[in-house]
């Protein structure tokens, strides 16, 4: 992205106090090179302008109190410098850098610390967020700051930053943009959208938070060649749609979660769909879990290995949702077919019932039992000679024998 801005360069040899005095003299468009040190931050620049430090021992140090840099203009770029010790108030939104009504900008190979907040976005466009490093204040997880927030910003590229101990990476009323090879470790939502649309998330790498991916009252958007390992926990989810339309969901790997997928009323407009295509979903405690109406789906080439409960669907009451998408396919763990001829997809169609688990589904206390000798001898009982009808969740016409023909 070419950055509109004329550059000089001031050698100047600053202390400590200096560096909002520089800001100040300095011409639009100026060039400031930091050496190592460490100078006085809750900064503000108003004018377009360039800070470029030496890397990790060129320290902004806030006040501990406010926002250790606010940006506001555009054509502003920050690079190769670390930002700590911003203040703690929440309402206040207390961050590393703040950036409000600008475009053209560009944060690049940054360390924040101890900050509660990282990077926050409010009306910003085409900049770029890119390479930086981000944790919060060592604070209980719901009391951290989030990471990386975007509020009414649309067509910036957030690339390769990674965030560590901090609570969300949030994009909220936000669209047509790019989240790519970003990693998150032991945070809340690695990454959280609300009302949001028309964005790209690829090949990031989610660990150890509460919860991977989350889609809210949003559509349009694809999310592509992800991977998401262990969100655990009772919210233990690898990627969720709620109220979500229109998505591409494909190529990601959801490993070690405690729900795989979440979908909940998605999608939300009757005459919309998501694609669910070439998903690896893999050893979670269930792969896909179905919540409130969630119908015409498109299920396809997606393995299904190792879930203790591949499908799950909370409908209740003899009613489920989930066997009213499409479903095709798909790789099975558990299928019991054949393939006679030989095409690589079974000769039945693979179906899904629920036996003696449908006592969980109408009592969830019933859970507490399931993996026991109790509930493995009704299931066993309950195929061999069923005492009740068993609840159908879905049927996969053509489910693939070998799972290397989803990928």
């Amino acid at each position: 992205m070419k950055i509109a801005i004329l550059l000089m360069t001031l050698f100047l040899s600053l202390s400590a106090n200096q560096l909002q005095k520089v800001i100040d003299r300095a011409s639009a468009g100026s060039k400031i090179e930091l050496p190592e040190g460490v100078f006085e931050g809750n900064i503000v620049i108003n004018k377009p302008l360039m800070i470029v430090g030496q890397g990790e021992k060129t320290v902004i140090k806030g006040r501990g109190e406010g926002t250790v840099i606010k940006i506001r203009s555009s054509n502003v770029i920050i690079e190769n410098v670390t930002i700590t010790d911003s203040g703690s108030r929440h309402e206040d939104v207390d961050a590393a850098i703040s950036i409000k009504d600008a475009k053209f900008c560009r944060i690049k190979n940054c360390i924040i610390k101890n900050c509660l907040f990282g990077i926050d976005l409010q009306n910003v466009k085409n900049s770029v967020i890119e390479n930086n490093y981000i944790s919060s204040k060592d604070l209980t997880l719901g009391l951290r700051g989030d990471g990386v927030r975007l509020w009414y910003s649309n067509d910036n590229i957030l690339r390769k930053n990674r965030l560590y101990k901090s609570r969300d990476f949030v994009i909220w009323y936000s669209h047509g943009n790019l989240i790519e090879e970003n990693e998150g470790e032991y945070g809340r939502y690695s990454l959280h959208f609300m009302y949001a649309g028309k964005n790209i998330v690829r090949k990031n790498v989610y660990k150890h938070n509460s919860v991977g991916i989350f889609f809210m009252y949003s559509k349009d958007t694809i999310a592509e060649d992800n991977i998401v390992i262990s969100s655990l926990g009772t919210t233990g989810i690898g990627i969720g749609l709620k109220d979500a339309s229109n998505f591409i969901i494909k190529n990601n790997t959801i490993l070690y979660c405690a729900k795989g997928f979440y979908i909940d009323r998605s999608p939300f407009q009757p005459d919309m769909s998501n694609k669910l295509i070439g998903n690896k979903i893999l050893y979670n405690s269930i792969g896909m879990h179905f919540h409130s109406l969630s119908i015409n789906n498109i299920i396809e080439k997606n393995v299904f290995k190792g879930n203790i409960e591949n499908v799950y669907d909370d409908s209740g009451k003899g009613i489920t949702h989930s066997v009213q998408n499409h479903w095709s396919l798909n790789f099975w763990d558990d299928y019991q077919g054949f393939d006679r001829d030989g095409d690589g997809i079974g000769d039945i169609p693979y179906n899904l019932y629920y036996y003696a688990d449908k006592m969980w589904l109408l009592n969830p206390n019933v859970k507490f039992f399931y993996g026991s000798p109790v509930i493995s001898i009704l299931n066993f009982l309950a195929k061999l000679a069923p005492f009740s009808e068993p609840l159908k969740l879905l049927t996969d016409p053509k489910p693939l024998m070998y799972e290397g023909e989803a990928l």
